[in-house]
């Protein structure tokens, strides 16, 4: 199974994040749009993970999801990949509000898929939700300009996602698992899966 582990916005954010991407799909129509039920927020992305390491994975996953609080955070103002070029090929939206508490959520995720030896990223990371890709890089300035500002009001990010990625399929994202923030799992009952 090819995973991440994700945050989805609310319905209130995904409508923002759809009237501002209306406009910059009328201005770069042959920019690869991402469809609204793909937009998330990875917090880490595991690749490939053979079904015998889901159980180990998704223990240790719920434990660090349990081990952090709710935390406030918005969609606001777009960058894009890579960051220190004058072409990119991914657009994205970006996120604010407490991205300390983001970046431990992600940095847990990340030491707990590693305490099960599943290879991770070691990049700095950064918070986002990609809204469009380029096959090749190119100036995506005027397409920022086209989407105008983006200031999505707060949400509290309470659930974590385990997503499988099924590219091809007519649903190219199905949540596997789902964990509360701050709820300690009861080794006793299963977990929520939303599968």
């Amino acid at each position: 199974m090819r995973l991440f582990v994700a945050l989805v916005p609310p319905e209130e954010t995904l409508e923002a994040l759809r009237t501002a991407v209306g406009a910059g799909r009328r201005h770069t129509p042959d920019l690869r749009w991402a469809p609204p039920g793909d937009w998330h927020i990875t917090l880490v992305f595991l690749g490939e993970v053979a079904g015998e390491d889901l159980a180990d994975l998704s223990a240790v996953l719920g434990a660090e999801a349990g081990a952090h609080a709710p935390f406030e955070i918005a969609v606001r103002g777009w960058g894009r990949f890579p960051q220190d070029r004058a072409r990119s090929s991914v657009l994205w939206a970006g996120v604010s509000g407490d991205t300390g508490a983001l970046g431990r959520l992600a940095l847990g995720m990340r030491a707990a898929a590693r305490s099960v030896r599943i290879p991770v990223d070691t990049r700095p990371y950064v918070p986002h939700v990609t809204v469009a890709r380029s096959r090749r890089p190119r100036d995506l300035a005027d397409t920022v300009h086209a989407l105008g500002p983006l200031r999505g009001r707060p949400w509290s990010a309470r659930h974590v996602h385990l997503v499988e990625s099924r590219p091809g399929a007519d649903d190219p994202y199905r949540t596997v698992r789902t964990w509360t923030l701050g709820w300690e799992p009861d080794p006793r009952s299963p977990e929520r899966s939303t599968s």
